[in-house]
């Protein structure tokens, strides 16, 4: 998707009539049913009008401009690509960051800078590592730019509005490497930036380029599970962009605090919604700080997500991929850097059913895990607690640092890879549930394909055409129904029973013996033979699909506007006996979870009528 894309002239045109902004703000409408922000016009009226004025004095003809395009499975947005054949030969488009920036100042975060946006200062990527992340990005996931075969990207940033004295702290040592590759442009950089573009598309004819690029295809959806091994162990696998990057290096920063202060504790909360690549960026940190000897360790409080991991990187992994409940008897700072993937799922305590006597402890469970790690990492989505004894929070977390009284640091995470990188359908579905107050009333599933169904057997059948072409489909249900054990011969029974629709649920998790074709419950997820079962929530939470189809059942229905849980719908145990007044949020949030679990759709059947109709009339 793109905001603008058309010959260089048309551009030039619009931006000379002062019709730039309102053309994209049109777009922006069309395509996500609101309106930009002011600060976006703003942003769209200077930059723009400044490219535009730029591309005139270089004599740009003959080329193609796309402005506003949003990476494939991502909500991000790069500003401008200029496409055009180089007088060399070759087809080109050089991809160009633009920023209103008047200054900027040194971060300790590598890769990172600190400048005035949002009415604050923040730490944001050096634009030229924002551009070079977005070129790498293309170049796997879109086929236009494939190596080899596809339109090379010549990146670039251009700060049209900063002047080189305030400049020093971008063009610093720091950054010589990223800069040698990506061209950094200033204000009185015209002649320069002229040269690169006369050098890269100056030949012109780039309308066909473009078009040939917006007519080729996404990348096949990039399943966190089937790269994990090679991004542990050093191959790069995922591009980070954006607000990943500050939070990689924020913790590599706070790493290397921790090891010149021998006795001070640091603790960093990560902190985004569904699908903005929390397990990704631990993970990278897993794998990049045990090759620099460093002892970092994986924690989280799933069964599933954990020997899933321990499958795919062998018994050694055991070591390092632990539970949250796992540093008790820890000793103090015995680990270099604990990683807390999903940690909205931190309990109370560590004990459970299988601890021993001597060994119980009333001590707060994130108290042991602060307590064991010089750095610990918090990995988190507020509104993912989906049982009555998950007590994670940004607040519990904060809380816990300064009792420690350990440096703290927050990263909020905002670009997301899941849902095809539609903001719109996150802001819809926490909209939807009151979970957060959005805006987004409405939801048009042009780019994330949302379908709603009257019976399961529709759901389950458009799941099986799904499969049938190829894509990864599960289904997956509110706790609505019996849980049974398996039979005898480890098959398991239809508990769940709507009308002439029979599945059962993925298996128990302490099931011993299960028939073949049933995969364990932590396998279910990733298992190719998952398809044939039900999952709940427990299973699902932490992974990801090309599509989800969830039957939404009776524990949460609309009456006369207002949400309400109904304890008599759910047949989770724990939740209806320990919840208390958390109920009908506790459901809120599980089918929050189950709603988010696709990458390119989610297909959905309700079961109570007005719950239904009340959904429905939200869909457009």
């Amino acid at each position: 998707m793109q905001l603008f894309a058309g010959p260089s002239e048309l551009f030039i045109d619009e931006a000379e009539q002062k019709r730039i902004a309102e053309l994209l703000g049109n777009a922006f409408y069309d395509y996500y049913r609101f309106r930009a922000s002011v600060s976006e016009f703003t942003s769209w009226r200077n930059s723009l009008s400044a490219l535009a004025n730029q591309l005139r004095y270089s004599n740009v003809k003959d080329h193609g401009v796309v402005l506003e395009m949003q990476l494939p499975l991502s909500s991000a947005r790069l500003d401008a690509f200029v496409f055009g054949k180089a007088p060399a030969g070759g087809d080109n488009a050089v991809l160009v960051e633009l920023k209103q920036w008047t200054e900027a100042h040194s971060s300790d975060f590598d890769e990172c800078v600190e400048a005035f946006l949002g009415g604050a200062i923040r730490k944001v990527p050096h634009p030229c590592v924002q551009a070079q992340a977005y070129a790498e990005y293309l170049r796997g996931m879109h086929t236009g730019f494939y190596a080899g075969e596809g339109v090379n990207i010549m990146p670039c940033a251009w700060l049209h509005n900063m002047h080189p004295g305030a400049a020093g702290v971008l063009v610093s040592e720091k950054f010589s490497g990223t800069l040698q590759r990506v061209p950094l442009f200033l204000a009185h950089d015209a002649d320069k930036f002229k040269t690169l573009l006369h050098e890269t598309v100056g030949a012109g004819q780039g309308v066909p380029i473009m078009n040939r690029v917006l007519g080729g295809k996404y990348a096949p959806s990039r399943k966190l599970l089937e790269h994990t091994a090679a991004i542990v162990s050093g191959e790069p696998r995922y591009q980070l962009l954006d607000d990943q990057i500050v939070a990689y290096n924020a913790v590599l920063a706070m790493v290397r605090r921790a090891v010149k202060d021998k006795r001070g504790k640091a603790v960093v909360v990560v902190r985004g919604g569904p699908g903005t690549g929390k397990s990704v960026i631990a993970l990278n940190l897993l794998g990049v700080l045990s090759r620099r000897h460093i002892n970092a360790q994986h924690a989280t409080g799933s069964k599933a997500f954990t020997e899933n991991l321990w499958q795919i990187l062998g018994s050694k992994s055991k070591g390092q991929i632990r539970y949250f409940n796992n540093f008790g008897q820890a000793e103090p700072n015995s680990v270099d850097v604990l990683l807390a993937d999903e940690a909205h799922r931190i309990r109370s305590t560590s004990n459970h059913r299988f601890t021993k006597k001597h060994l119980k402890s009333d001590r707060a469970q994130i108290d042991e895990m602060v307590d064991a790690a010089k750095v610990s990492v918090f990995f988190i989505d507020d509104h993912q607690g989906v049982r009555a004894d998950e007590v994670g929070s940004t607040a519990l977390i904060r809380e816990t640092a300064l009792r420690h009284e350990a440096r703290y640091e927050s990263i909020d995470l905002r670009t997301q890879f899941r849902c095809a990188g539609s903001d719109e359908y996150i802001d819809w579905v926490d909209q939807l549930l009151e979970v957060r107050k959005t805006g987004v009333q409405t939801f048009h599933s042009e780019t994330f394909d949302v379908q709603t169904f009257e019976t399961p057997d529709d759901l389950d059948l458009s799941m099986k055409q799904l499969q049938s072409e190829g894509y990864g489909a599960r289904l997956v249900a509110g706790y609505c129904w019996k849980w049974s054990d398996p039979d005898s011969d480890g098959r398991l029974k239809d508990d769940i029973v709507i009308g002439d629709f029979r599945r059962p649920w993925n298996a128990k998790p302490d099931a011993r013996k299960l028939a073949d074709g049933v995969p364990p419950a932590q396998f279910w997820a990733s298992d190719p033979k998952g398809a044939g079962q039900v999952g709940c929530v427990y299973t699902a939470q932490g992974f990801e699909f090309d599509y989800v189809g969830v039957i939404w059942g009776t524990d949460l229905v609309i009456r006369n506007g207002t949400w309400l849980g109904q304890v008599a719908g759910s047949r989770d145990h724990v939740v209806k006996t320990r919840s208390g007044a958390r109920f009908t949020d506790i459901v809120r949030n599980t089918y929050r979870v189950l709603l988010t679990r696709g990458m390119r759709g989610c297909h959905i059947c309700i079961l109570d009528p007005e719950t239904r109709a009340f959904v429905e009339k939200r869909l457009v």
